[in-house]
């Protein structure tokens, strides 16, 4: 089922996010995990794809997976970086045939990449480019990434929000924010879509810091502000505290979020889906 459509028929959406699992036991432990976290009635679930060797084809094989054995919506991430331009039309046309129907479209990380790699010959240069060519199928929900806190390469938040408007002008139906911890940059950036005519569903995306230095190193790279007091907090915690106050730090975000009208949340499990478990445990009689 499409994304639009689950959003609009339920009025609110939880998702999930995973990588894909390098060893067999690790796609093992992973559908385990997955399956658990079926309890919690979720719209769908999303795979990423990073650069590395063969990266594409195991996001490709668990997507396939997932969509075969579970009962569930399965979206995977396509990159501007991989495939080629030459063989994009190979992979959509694989999502196709195999019955899925959403994709979110991304541009990919530089840092992961050599340089100039984004050139618009051998690969797209923007993801706006690469959900022009999806919506061309007249098949796929397309997703695509937005930001709180603006793009760290947007010189400003109104050119930021014009080339949002720009990929859902080009067909995407909803948008999955970036990580992020104050949750004013959230509000702020729905008003300032709203104002820029951009109406599709916003999903806020949500990362439990379960791994306080590997969080650090994610957002300094993607421009995401930690608070000081929040970094001071996990700076001074013991190592066995860390995951139960990243636990109590998401879902006192969700709350806040969902008293203040949010009603779409994505989870970057980081396929651990123990923590968000119990984060969702924690906000069950909020969300019901």
């Amino acid at each position: 089922m499409k994304i639009s459509e689950i959003i609009a028929k339920q009025g609110k959406s939880l998702s999930f996010e995973f990588f894909p699992p390098k060893t067999p036991i690790g796609e093992d432990r992973l559908l385990e995990r997955i399956n658990k976290l079926e309890a919690f009635s979720p719209s769908f679930v999303s795979f990423t794809q990073h650069a590395g060797r063969n990266t594409l084809e195991k996001t490709k094989h668990i997507v396939r997976k997932v969509h075969d054995v579970a009962n569930l919506t399965v979206m995977p991430h396509i990159t501007c970086a991989d495939p080629r331009r030459v063989e994009l039309q190979q992979v959509i046309d694989y999502y196709k045939e195999s019955g899925i129907e959403n994709i979110l479209a991304l541009r990919g990380d530089p840092e992961e990449y050599e340089p100039g790699i984004f050139d618009g010959e051998t690969h797209f240069r923007y993801a706006t480019d690469l959900v022009k060519f999806v919506a061309t199928y007249n098949t796929f929900c397309i997703g695509v990434a937005v930001y709180p806190e603006g793009h760290m390469e947007s010189a400003n938040l109104a050119i930021d929000t014009a080339y949002t408007k720009k990929k859902i002008d080009e067909g995407a139906e909803f948008g999955i924010t970036q990580m992020f911890f104050e949750n004013y940059y959230y509000y702020e950036m729905v008003d300032r879509f709203e104002q820029a005519g951009i109406k599709v569903p916003i999903i806020a995306g949500i990362m439990p810091i379960i791994d306080f230095a590997k969080v650090e190193r994610f957002s300094e790279i993607s421009g995401v502000e930690l608070p000081i007091p929040l970094i001071t907090k996990f700076e001074e915690a013991q190592p066995d505290d860390v995951l139960q106050m990243g636990i109590e730090l998401a879902s006192e975000q969700c709350l806040d979020l969902w008293e203040n009208g949010v009603r779409y949340f994505h989870f970057y499990t980081l396929n651990r889906g123990d923590a968000v478990t119990e984060i969702l445990n924690n906000l069950a009689s909020t969300f019901s």
